[in-house]
């Protein structure tokens, strides 16, 4: 899993002392069918039924924490191609890319065909 370019600054800020990040209120799973690169900028799935879904997480443990909610998104009206990304957004539209990673198997959703995240499926660590 990569962390975006801002949450580094934010991370860094945070840490040592610069500009104080505000928290985001809530974080959202977005899917991708190429690699969204660290400013999530490119290749999210857009049309046919798709839409970013709220995502939350369990408490950190051990430098991790994991998604602790289950996430179904289905394709209606058209094909989305074929999932190879997610990220985690601070924002439903727009916003800041926080986190993305690479599926453990890509999935090419065609109309009428869902996709589902289930609960402990991302973990996110600093390492």
């Amino acid at each position: 899993m990569s962390k975006s370019n801002y949450a580094e600054t934010a991370v860094v800020d945070w840490l040592l002392g610069g500009a104080t990040p505000t928290r985001p209120s809530a974080r959202y799973l977005a899917l991708h069918t190429a690699d969204p690169g660290e400013t999530g900028a490119t290749s999210e799935v857009s049309g046919n039924g798709y839409a970013r879904q709220a995502v939350t997480f369990n408490a950190a443990s051990s430098g991790a924490a994991t998604n602790s909610s289950t996430h179904t998104f289905t394709a209606s009206g058209g094909n989305w191609g074929t999932i190879t990304y997610f990220s985690i957004w601070d924002a439903s539209t727009s916003g800041n890319e926080l986190y993305s990673g690479a599926l453990t198997t890509s999935r090419t959703i065609n109309n009428g065909e869902s996709l589902t995240v289930a609960a402990a499926a991302i973990t996110v660590s600093e390492d």
